[in-house]
């Protein structure tokens, strides 16, 4: 993926949190879809293709389908990569996959995974609440184990690089999240 696309990805994901007025973690999802207008319907019926997901329109409604059984962090993840996909103007694109991420993805799919990652684990909030491991995000975020362990890695790079708050969008999203960090430092959220 190249960077400009990384960066719209990441920027969206800040755009919204801050229209939404997102103030806390984990991040509700499926309030922000609904706030959104974006229909979620959890079914059994999907085709073994669809993996956990996907999304489409419904008589020119956003509408994002998931698969009942999977586990809710999962589903978490699975509504903001839908969410990212219905954003960023995928749907209807060939090649959409939902599973797991993986180096190899096409580029629709990093987006949409990006986006996620960085609307459901903000890292400059990461950052603001001292996190220190891929299970404390996971515990933090109330996303999968999987999901957490990437976002650690990327993390890790950041605080190598000590790469936070250099964007005026991030800036204001960790003014937005002041409190809640504040709270989580002090062991009260």
């Amino acid at each position: 993926m190249n960077y400009r696309k990384y960066q719209q990805s990441r920027n969206l994901s800040w755009q919204i949190l801050l229209c939404e007025k997102v103030r806390t973690l984990p991040v509700d999802v499926v309030a922000l879809c609904r706030s959104m207008g974006i229909r979620i319907v959890k079914t059994s019926l999907l085709h073994p293709d669809a993996g956990d997901g996907f999304s489409c329109y419904i008589s020119g409604r956003p509408c994002i389908c998931l698969q009942r059984e999977t586990k809710p962090a999962r589903q978490r993840f699975t509504v903001a990569h839908e969410l990212g996909h219905i954003l960023l103007g995928h749907v209807g694109q060939k090649g959409l996959v939902n599973r797991e991420p993986s180096p190899g993805d096409n580029a629709i799919e990093q987006a949409a995974n990006v986006f996620a990652s960085r609307l459901l684990a903000p890292a400059c909030v990461l950052w603001g609440c001292g996190v220190s491991s891929a299970a404390e995000i996971a515990v933090l975020c109330d996303i999968s184990p999987t999901a957490a362990k990437y976002r650690w890695n990327r993390m890790k790079l950041l605080l190598q690089r000590s790469k936070f708050l250099t964007n005026r969008l991030e800036r204001k999203v960790y003014r937005r999240f002041a409190k809640y960090i504040k709270a989580y430092r002090s062991g009260s959220p």
